[in-house]
C-alpha cells in the first residue's frame, strides 16, 4: 500500500509540475511571442529547472504545441475535442440555431484561450521549420473541426444548394480563423460572448438558405 501511495503522490506532483510549466509557457508566449519567450524564463516562472522543462516537453515548439492543445480543450485531458460531451449537446439540439449556439460557445471559449498562442505559431513559422510543421497541423485540425460542424449542420437542415461541401467547410474554416477572433475582440471591442453570437449568426447566414429565399419564385 505504501508503494501505491508513493506512486500516486509522485503522479500528482508530476501533473502539477506539468500544469505549472504550461501556465508559465502560456503567459510567456502571449507576452513575448514565440521568438521572445525562452525556456529559461519559462522554467524560472514555473519554479523548475530548464532540464525539467526539456525532459517534459523537448523543444520550445513542442512546449508551445502542448500549451495550445490545453488551451483549445480547456484542460490537459487526453480526450479529443470532438469526442467530448459538448458534441452530444450540440447534436441533440432540435434546430440548427440551437446547434450553432452550442458550437459557437465552445469555439468562442477555445478561441479566447488559444488564439494568441496559435498566432504565435504562425508568426514563428516563417523562420522555424518545426513551427511551420506545427502551423500546418493546426490548420488541418481546424479543417477537421470545420468539416464536423458542417456535416452536423447538414443532418438537421439543408445547406445552401449552390455551395459544395468543400466550399461550406472553407467558409466555416474562415469563420474559425484565430486572427479573425483576435481582430474582432482586440480591435473591434467584442467580448467572447459577442463573438459567439456573431459566429452563430454568420455561420447560419453563410451556410443555411434563408426561408424567404426559398419562397421566392
Amino acid at each position: 500500500m505504501e508503494r501505491v501511495y508513493r506512486s500516486s503522490r509522485r503522479a500528482e506532483q508530476a501533473r502539477r509540475t506539468r500544469a505549472r510549466i504550461l501556465d508559465a509557457a502560456t503567459a510567456e508566449f502571449l507576452e513575448r511571442g514565440y521568438a521572445g519567450a525562452t525556456m529559461r524564463a519559462i522554467a524560472a516562472s514555473a519554479c523548475v529547472s530548464v532540464p525539467t522543462v526539456e525532459l517534459g516537453f523537448g523543444t520550445k515548439a513542442r512546449l508551445l504545441k502542448a500549451a495550445i492543445d490545453v488551451a483549445i480543450a480547456g484542460d490537459d485531458d487526453s480526450v479529443p475535442v470532438l469526442h467530448r460531451s459538448w458534441t452530444e449537446a450540440a447534436l441533440g439540439a432540435s434546430t440548427v440555431e440551437g446547434f450553432l449556439d452550442v458550437a459557437a460557445e465552445v469555439v468562442a471559449a477555445a478561441q479566447a484561450r488559444s488564439a494568441g498562442l496559435v498566432l504565435a505559431v504562425f508568426e514563428g513559422a516563417r523562420s522555424d521549420p518545426e513551427l511551420a510543421t506545427l502551423a500546418a497541423q493546426l490548420t488541418n485540425q481546424r479543417a477537421v473541426t470545420a468539416g464536423w460542424l458542417v456535416d452536423a449542420m447538414a443532418r438537421s437542415t439543408p445547406l445552401r444548394a449552390e455551395s459544395t461541401r468543400a466550399e461550406a467547410v472553407d467558409e466555416m474554416w474562415v469563420l474559425m480563423e484565430p486572427a479573425l477572433f483576435d481582430r474582432l475582440v482586440r480591435h473591434r471591442g467584442l467580448t467572447p460572448a459577442d463573438y459567439a453570437r456573431w459566429f452563430a449568426r454568420a455561420a447560419r447566414r453563410l451556410l443555411v438558405p434563408d426561408p424567404t429565399e426559398e419562397r421566392t419564385p
